[in-house]
């Protein structure tokens, strides 16, 4: 049996919509320290959510120096640490400079619909909301990152300025983290696949979409596999570790439920609710309102797996609502507790 200081580990980080996680893991896959950071986006007006991508990382920093300390004090060193991957709340956009390296403006969190009038813009000029399906499995919605870009582009001064210098680049919260840990920019395939300008047979940007949306090729990060070094971080508990793994919450969750084979599924439950279907290594493209998505590619030169999706935005994020805003409970437990004391809901819905 090895030592304690020649045991090797891997470390976590799971950035989601309210909360951001670090997560160290030993080589039997079993959490040996972790930590949680919970965090309130803001909410400017009706419909808007929104995040300080400052903020986001510095979540980051916390939830890694949390699991740190807890890991330091089992008797392990932060270079027993031999890699660090990321999954990330997925469409969520942020607009940054890459001379400065600074955020234009908040990111726009992926259930966000201040772009509804925009996306009713856009279908009208598409003629369909499905007019881009074939290239990159999604409908023209609020969801995807193209619409965030778009807004933003037509209404942030601040964004407008940076590409007018060449110096505006935009990101899924994948990409900030790796550009912020690395100084590289870069995304995987799964990410890539949310933002409706990346071509899911080619795996590199559509030019009919970025066409379409106002997006310069140049603006958006390099495509890269769900597993490959992306970069070594440059400072910090975790300095000198590789970033080796990225992948969108829900392809990670189908991933950590061993969805390898055609035909199986995952369902998540969390600040929404996510059901991925693995099709297998051909996308196929629903009739009935599902999306089509990466599901992951494990290396560079490996063979990509597809998913079909179906998506329930407000799930947990209801129970959230109702805890902090409404004070009804005070822990989301009670819920099930207070929902036994009746016979029936007595004709009232709760609608989101």
């Amino acid at each position: 049996m090895a030592s304690k200081s020649e045991e090797v580990f891997v470390g976590a980080i799971d950035q989601g919509t309210s909360s951001t996680r670090f997560l160290i893991f030993n080589v039997k896959g079993q959490i040996v320290a972790s930590h949680q950071c919970e965090y309130e986006n803001h909410y400017a007006k009706a419909g808007w959510v929104e995040k300080s991508p400052t903020e986001i990382l510095e979540s980051v920093d916390t939830a890694i120096a949390g699991a740190g300390r807890r890991f330091k004090s089992l008797g392990y060193e932060a270079s027993q640490i031999k890699a660090v991957g990321i999954t990330n709340q997925r469409e969520t956009t942020v607009a940054f400079d890459i001379e400065t390296g600074k955020p234009l403006t908040n990111a726009i969190i992926w259930n966000d619909v201040r772009t509804k009038p925009l996306v009713r813009q856009l279908i009208d000029e598409a003629g369909s909301a499905t007019r881009f399906a074939a290239i990159n499995g999604l409908p023209i919605t609020t969801y995807f990152s193209a619409v965030k870009m778009r807004w933003m582009l037509e209404n942030v001064p601040e964004v407008q300025a940076a590409r007018e210098r060449g110096t505006l680049r935009f990101g899924t919260i994948d990409t900030w983290l790796i550009y912020k840990m690395t100084g590289n920019y870069v995304t995987d395939v799964t990410n890539a696949s949310r933002t409706m300008l990346m071509d899911i047979k080619t795996f590199k940007w559509s030019d009919e979409c970025l066409d379409f949306f106002g997006v310069r090729r140049t603006e958006l990060p390099e495509i890269h596999s769900s597993a490959e070094v992306y970069g070594t971080i440059a400072d910090g508990r975790l300095k000198d570790i590789p970033i080796s793994g990225c992948l969108g919450d829900q392809q990670a969750a189908m991933v950590g439920q061993s969805c390898f084979e055609a035909g199986e599924a995952k369902n998540t439950y969390g600040t929404g609710c996510f059901m991925l279907f693995n099709t297998g290594d051909e996308p196929i493209f629903s009739k009935n309102g599902l999306l089509t998505t990466v599901g992951y590619q494990l290396g560079p030169n490996a063979a990509p797996k597809y998913a079909l999706e179906g998506s329930i935005a407000v799930a947990g994020s209801a129970i959230q609502w109702l805890r902090d805003k409404v004070g009804l409970i005070s822990a989301p437990a009670e819920m099930g507790f207070l929902s036994d004391t009746v016979e029936d809901n007595g004709g009232v819905y709760f609608v989101t």
